[in-house]
């Protein structure tokens, strides 16, 4: 259900085509470790609740159905997975896209785009991460509609959301904005270069460059999507049209675990969007913070700029900071952004 009633499903209602896509097959192996001396047991972190009442994937699918309804929701999961995720969907009645094993973020994403692809040939997806923070909601919301108009209009590029930076942060991946595109109103730039976790002195030079951080989170048509995977994700793209033919037949499963045993691992970010920027479009995400919760140090100062304290103690946080031989995290400015 909708948390912002005051958006609900109207805000794209003149987009019946519009879907989610959220992905939920990670591991989260930077924190995993963390979550382990929290926890006690070793659990993907969109599945944790490091504030309040809900996982980081009921808060993703909770935004994600103040723009489409529970039928247009897909989350993808690993089959491992099944446990946490079918305990915290049950009251979501979205639709759940089982991967056999973990194949890297492009097969996250083919995936359920071969699914919604077969029942609506017009889609527009708009893709989530679903281990990310973000507030205020409604703002972000704001945002991604008006990215899902731009990308109507827009149907020959793929829409990135970037934030601004306040640090050269190597574990993200990068937009370096080119000039505004020319017809499609305000803020939505082209792309000089996409560059995915750039070592530390890369990250350094695109801060001063200006360039933003990639949120991960697109929205575009989906047959652009298709056709683009078939130009640069060649090794896998074959497999899934398999998947397509065999949608909702006895030989479905059968069909989904032979092309998972014989298929790479492909990244979405490093081996397609790094290679393609002329296909891409960025716009800004202003007014919102956002963080992807990779660190415990992350979490801390994302919910202290909203006056919350997350479930775990700090003093566990410099229990694993020790442990890692790191820096401490605290006191060294937010890992979220914030644009007035």
């Amino acid at each position: 259900m909708c948390q912002l009633s005051h958006l609900g499903n109207s805000s794209t209602q003149g987009n019946g085509n519009l879907w989610s896509i959220v992905l939920s097959g990670g591991e989260g192996n930077r924190i995993r470790p963390f979550i382990q001396r929290w926890l006690g047991c070793s659990k993907p972190k969109q599945y944790c609740t490091f504030v309040g009442t809900r996982s980081l994937l009921q808060h993703t699918l909770d935004r994600a159905s103040c723009l489409v309804p529970p039928a247009h929701i897909v989350a993808v999961i690993d089959r491992t997975h099944r446990q946490d995720a079918r305990a915290q969907l049950c009251n979501r009645p979205v639709r759940l896209v089982v991967q056999p094993c973990n194949r890297g973020t492009a097969a996250g994403i083919i995936l359920p785009l071969t699914y919604i692809r077969a029942a609506d040939p017009e889609a527009t997806i708009a893709i989530f991460p679903s281990d990310h923070f973000v507030y205020p909601e409604d703002r972000f919301i704001r945002a991604v509609v008006s990215a899902a108009e731009k990308a109507t209009s827009l149907s020959d590029r793929l829409i990135l959301l970037g934030v601004n930076p306040d640090c050269a942060e190597p574990d993200y991946g990068w937009i370096q904005p080119g000039e505004e595109i020319e017809g499609a109103g305000n803020q939505a730039f082209s792309v000089q270069a996409f560059i995915e976790k750039p070592d530390p002195s890369k990250a350094r030079e695109m801060l001063n460059a200006g360039a933003l951080w990639n949120t991960f989170i697109l929205i575009a048509k989906a047959e652009f999507v298709w056709h683009l995977g078939y130009r640069y994700l060649p090794e896998i793209m074959p497999l899934f049209e398999n998947v397509a033919d065999a949608i909702g037949s006895s030989s479905e499963a059968e069909v989904l675990d032979l092309i998972y045993s014989k298929m790479p691992s492909v990244n979405f970010s490093s081996d397609f969007l790094q290679r393609i920027p002329e296909h891409i479009a960025v716009m800004t995400l202003d007014g919102v913070l956002w963080s992807d919760w990779g660190r415990p140090g992350r979490i801390v100062n994302s919910l202290h700029s909203i006056h919350r304290k997350p479930a775990f103690s700090q003093a566990l946080v410099n229990d694993q900071t020790r442990a890692n031989h790191l820096v401490p995290f605290f006191g060294q400015g937010s890992h979220a952004t914030r644009q007035s």
